[in-house]
């Protein structure tokens, strides 16, 4: 199944071997927002100012500027963006020095695209810009009204997804039963009813992530951070 996060992700590749950078975006570009390509670090520099990707793939030795000089520029007015690293074998002792730059992940050549995506998913969730960071080590994708926790996907049915996303755009109030109750089913159901799908939705969940406000309603735990 495709990692549904992916589809609000910038990719920047910076690669000078064409045929290589090619067969990347043939791989795995479809699964992004977009997918943009440089070939040298130059380049590279100049389109990340300009579509201010959400990750950076690079490669270390290209012509101009190298791909670790173009990271440590990127780090500097962007600290946060995720720099991955491809790297030939030969090039395994400059890695030490990505380290110091912040590199966030290195793979060396030949490597399997799809252990590339898969990490690329395992932290898109955090990347988005749609993505809003919730207790509990939730994250939600505004975009496409998903949730992940640890970066997992959480299937929610409709109902839920509605009860969640009422939730969060009453961050600062409690929503009550009657508003649930309009929202999720247009009519006045039994008060029974919705305590027992609030209560399926702690357990799909957490029971700390939804507070209950006694006699009041109900209201979404925030990181204070």
């Amino acid at each position: 199944m495709k990692n549904r996060a992916l589809k609000d992700i910038k990719v920047l590749l910076v690669e000078d071997e064409e045929n290589l950078a090619r067969l990347l975006k043939e791989a795995i570009g479809d699964n992004f927002y977009s997918f943009n390509i440089a070939v040298d670090g130059m380049q590279g520099l100049e389109l990340f100012k300009k579509i201010k990707p959400d990750i950076v793939i690079t490669d270390i030795m290209m012509p101009r500027l190298s791909g670790l000089d173009m990271a440590k520029e990127i780090k500097q007015s962007s600290p946060k963006t995720p720099i991955i690293i491809l790297s030939a074998f030969s090039e395994k002792e400059k890695l030490f020095s990505a380290i110091d730059i912040g590199i966030t992940k290195y793979f060396l050549k030949p490597f399997d695209t799809e252990e590339l995506l898969e990490y690329i998913g395992s932290i898109a969730p955090k990347l988005s810009k749609k993505s809003l960071k919730l207790s509990e080590d939730f994250v939600f994708n505004k975009g496409t009204n998903s949730l992940y926790k640890n970066d997992r996907y959480v299937s929610l049915s409709k109902n839920e997804t509605k009860f969640l996303t009422l939730l969060l755009d009453g961050k600062n109030r409690v929503v009550g039963d009657e508003e649930i109750k309009e929202s999720l089913w247009g009519e006045d159901v039994r008060d029974e009813r919705v305590r027992t799908f609030i209560r399926r939705f702690r357990e799909k969940t957490s029971k700390k992530f939804v507070k209950n406000v006694k006699g009041v309603g109900y209201k979404l735990s925030f990181n204070e951070s």
